[in-house]
């Protein structure tokens, strides 16, 4: 009998860590520890800074000052190399209208440099019920079909940290159901990162963070 892989161990961990856009505004300096498994839910009032913080972790955006350091299995991942392990949506998140959904996913498979990807698009279009809408042109999508794809984005090299920014922006119920069942099933396989101030979605998480003015709140 064959034993189950166990996860990795992932962790993101913040020292000092601020960012300034300009005076007055960003991401007030904060300090944190958080590793796998489960789902860590980042809330805050508007400009309290949860979608920068998912950039920083995400090595999109280089920090003002202190760190942020992403490992996975005790190895530190530079911000150059974290989009091998994160997977990252978010509402800015745009794609070819001209190419299909399919075409979409296969060309950002490429871009990563990864191998075949036959069964990766196939198990991302279906997490997130696009099955039949795979060879359906973007251009002619809902914005909540559109959202859709942003998680199969996110999802569909597997990732070990997950990190989700306002995931239920335009999704109706049944949207909102699969959301829920990429946070069930990546909570127990890495690290999810949600940020978001809808109830529905932060009650989800295992761990909720609330950033402040002040920098970082108490975990409730």
């Amino acid at each position: 009998m064959s034993l189950a892989t166990p996860a990795p161990a992932v962790s993101v961990t913040a020292a000092a860590l601020a960012h300034r856009y300009a005076p007055g505004r960003g991401l007030e300096p904060l300090d944190f520890s958080i590793a796998a498994p489960g789902v860590v839910a980042i809330t805050g009032p508007n400009g309290s800074g949860k979608s920068t913080l998912l950039r920083i972790v995400a090595g999109l955006l280089h920090v003002t000052r202190g760190d942020c350091e992403v490992t996975v299995d005790g190895r530190v991942i530079p911000a150059p190399e974290r989009r091998t392990v994160t997977g990252f949506a978010a509402p800015e998140l745009a794609f070819y209208d001209e190419l299909s959904v399919d075409e979409n996913l296969r060309f950002a498979a490429a871009a990563r440099g990864g191998g075949p990807a036959d069964s990766a698009i196939a198990d991302a279009l279906g997490a997130t019920g696009l099955d039949a809408r795979a060879h359906d042109r973007v251009a002619a999508l809902s914005s909540g079909l559109r959202q859709r794809m942003r998680l199969a984005f996110a999802i569909l090299h597997r990732p070990v940290l997950l990190l989700l920014d306002e995931p239920g922006s335009h999704l109706d119920a049944p949207g909102r159901e699969v959301v829920e069942r990429i946070l069930d099933r990546h909570r127990s396989q890495g690290l999810v990162l949600l940020a978001t101030n809808d109830e529905r979605e932060w009650r989800l998480a295992d761990r909720r963070i609330e950033l402040r003015s002040r920098g970082l709140g108490d975990p409730v």
